[in-house]
């Protein structure tokens, strides 16, 4: 539905149920076109940004080479390119790239572990994960992780772990580690399965030797896990299920009493380890919301609750199925997540007949101290999705900007892009995926993955998923009025 700039701007000061439901971080909303063209504002170097004014850097300019169109001024570096590209083994780089964190790497590299969202055999696949020795969890499957370690003159790439499947999302943790989260469920004997699947790995991007004989965390649950991120504050994990029929849930997880998170920790939990949680939304007069799509206005404020998974390993029945209706809160397509502001971001792609309301995108912030979920980015249903005419749809994985707002990927209908929300209600385009993998008649655009900023912040690094291509972008970064 279509919201007006000013329901955009408007921040949620409503009140319900003994807690005080005012959010204190700007709304962040989206609008066709809404592009300033007044303010200087700053880039990264402290200077102003020349020929770009207010938010955004200015029209993308296609790209010569149909790869990535890009404002003036900005470049990109392929950095792998499945089937052209080799790991340090010799085989191609694996294809489908996903999700995506950076880490500092020794001698002042930058250190990426990157997801392969491949699922089923590895005959389904020209180029799975390979099967490397001591790195692989069930031979049968095609997904997993590699390392990837970027120097200015030089790029390397290895395998942090093997024999996952549909490797979609997942979440950097503050220790310094990657946690990827295999989007399935497929049991042993299913779709050539020998084990279990749908599990949370840990992967170092630093020692090599720390990843051997891979063990998921059950602790964390099975189900068709998306992303994750960890409170480094509580110590609590929130974990996003992108699944339908019923649509997913949004899981907590409390560690044990006792338990302090650490580098290769989570894999020492035993199977019912801590508690994982459900949650459970209710509005300011109390009245309990079976689905986030119910939210129509930028500033809906929620308080969340928290109510225990039966069966967390979903022996006999998946664990979104084992709440009856009223028990929990759910959502269609619950994606990236990113822990910035006190909190974390947490991404509802779309919303289409499974659920009570459509939209085209929804951003949310969980906010743990004062247990609510405000409406930060509402999308409109696109018109128009083949139309390069700034109608963004689709929002999948996510980051929190450098320079203020978000940077989202696109996973929509026609054309993808990386697109920017301010804090006030506007957004602008970063980047266009001009790679046509269709045909000149009936034009087809994989979607964007696994975004994040260096961690000096003066790279933009992101996917094109499909044939899997991992892209550093670099320009006149500016932080962006609100």
């Amino acid at each position: 539905m279509s919201l007006s700039r000013r329901d955009f701007a408007r921040k949620s000061a409503i009140t319900g149920a003994g807690v005080a439901l005012a959010g204190s971080v700007g709304a962040l909303a989206t609008a066709p076109n809404a592009l300033a063209a007044t303010d200087d504002v700053e880039t990264v170097d402290g200077e102003s940004a020349h020929g770009h004014h207010g938010v955004g850097y200015g029209p993308l300019i296609p790209d010569p080479d149909g790869i990535l169109a890009l404002p003036e001024g900005f470049t990109y570096r392929v950095i792998t390119y499945s089937g052209r590209t080799r790991l340090e083994s010799g085989e191609f780089t694996p294809s489908n790239h996903d999700g995506t964190s950076t880490f500092d790497g020794p001698r002042g590299a930058t250190l990426l572990v990157n997801n392969h969202e491949l699922k089923g055999p590895r005959t389904g696949w020209k180029y799975p994960v390979p099967l490397t020795e001591g790195l692989v969890y069930d031979p049968a499957a095609s997904g997993g992780c590699t390392v990837v370690e970027v120097r200015r003159d030089h790029v390397a790439e290895w395998v942090g772990i093997a024999g996952t499947s549909t490797n979609c999302a997942g979440g950097n943790t503050p220790w310094g580690t990657w946690l990827t989260c295999e989007e399935t469920e497929d049991k042993a004997g299913q779709n050539g399965m020998t084990k279990d699947h749908g599990y949370v790995f840990e992967v170092d991007p630093e020692d090599r030797r720390a990843n051997r004989d891979p063990k998921p965390v059950k602790a964390l649950g099975r189900y068709a896990h998306e992303a994750v991120v960890v409170d480094p504050k509580r110590g609590h994990l929130y974990l996003t299920e992108d699944a339908a029929g019923p649509n997913g849930l949004l899981y907590r997880w409390t560690p044990p009493e006792g338990y302090r998170h650490g580098r290769g920790k989570l894999r020492t939990l035993a199977d019912d380890a801590g508690v994982l949680q459900a949650f459970k939304c209710f509005d300011s007069g109390g009245k309990f919301i079976d689905d986030l799509s119910r939210a129509t206005k930028i500033g809906t404020v929620y308080g969340v609750d928290w109510v225990d998974v039966p069966d967390r390993d979903a022996r006999t029945t998946s664990v979104r199925k084992q709440f009856t209706e009223g028990q929990v809160t759910r959502a269609r397509k619950l994606e990236g997540m990113w822990w910035g502001d006190g909190g974390t971001y947490i991404v509802s792609s779309y919303a289409r007949t499974e659920s009570p309301v459509q939209h085209d995108g929804a951003v949310w912030f969980y906010d743990p101290k004062r247990r609510t979920l405000t409406l930060k980015v509402l999308l409109g249903v696109n018109p128009d999705p083949s139309a390069d005419n700034g109608n963004f749809d689709g929002p999948d994985n996510i980051t929190v900007s450098p320079y203020g707002g978000l940077v989202i990927a696109e996973d929509g209908e026609g054309v993808q892009h990386l697109f920017g929300a301010t804090e006030s209600g506007r957004t602008y385009p970063i980047a266009r995926n001009d790679l046509n993998i269709g045909t000149a008649e009936k034009p087809e655009y994989s979607e964007f993955t696994g975004v994040t900023f260096s961690p000096d912040g003066r790279t933009l690094f992101a996917n094109i998923q499909e044939p899997g291509i991992m892209l550093a972008i670099t320009g006149p970064w500016k932080r962006q009025q609100r």
